[in-house]
């Protein structure tokens, strides 16, 4: 007898298959609570194991039942690993780029506006833990949907952001803010991966990092290293 756990997932024609649909159209509030849950646990494992290394069997256990019950919420992995970034981490960038651009426009200092934006993505990977660390950390080379219109939208918008952030430092160097010696590329690379390397050590709710400790101390580090001195 083959085993449950190497069962395929149903197919679109299937009876669980069309149940499924019909759970997500029609579904009542305890369908998506448990489909919201589900979710969740399964950005925690993707975070801990990455894409490759997480099975559904990992995220049954997790979820506390097997992975044929799974397929009555997702036809597969993927399309678990789809919609965690699809639905929260386009939202996420979404709403990061507007208040950044809304920052970025305010007539305050460059070294303010730039705060602002290190402490809107602390913030931001703080209240949306685990799903937007996921996909940073993610080798997204790896995903099955890398090229479809939303992987490229990301990237689009990513860069966006950081033009943002490329135009606050000319400006701040033009103001005689910050010194005018270093690299202005460099200097936005430095800047995010100070950022975005968080997600190997940062865990909201451990006590051992707050994220006002985490933006205090990189705005430290960071306009010490770029402020002018002559």
């Amino acid at each position: 007898m083959a085993s449950p756990t190497r069962r395929p997932p149903a197919s679109s024609g299937s009876g669980l298959a069309q149940r499924r649909r019909s759970a997500q159209v029609e579904g009542g509030a305890a369908y998506q609570a448990k489909r919201s849950e589900l979710l969740q646990i399964a950005g925690d494992v993707f975070k801990e194991k990455g894409f490759e290394a997480a099975t559904l069997n990992d995220i049954a256990a997790r979820f506390g039942t097997d992975r044929a019950a799974i397929y009555y919420y997702f036809a597969s992995k993927d399309e678990i690993f789809q919609e965690v970034f699809q639905a929260t981490a386009k939202k996420v960038l979404d709403d990061n780029l507007a208040e950044a651009t809304r920052i970025a426009a305010l007539e305050i200092s460059a070294r303010e506006r730039l705060r602002r934006l290190i402490e809107l993505q602390i913030t931001s990977y703080e209240t949306n833990y685990p799903y937007v660390y996921v996909y940073i950390q993610e080798d997204m080379g790896k995903v099955a949907f890398q090229a479809t219109p939303w992987a490229k939208e990301m990237v689009s918008k990513t860069r966006r952001f950081e033009s943002l952030v490329t135009s606050i430092i000319n400006s701040g160097i033009k103001a005689g803010e910050f010194r005018d010696d270093l690299s202005v590329p460099l200097v936005v690379k430095t800047l995010f991966g100070m950022v975005n390397w968080t997600h190997r050590w940062f865990k909201p709710g451990d006590r051992k990092y707050s994220a006002k400790q985490t933006v205090d101390t990189f705005s430290a580090i960071f306009f010490d290293g770029l402020h002018r001195t002559s």
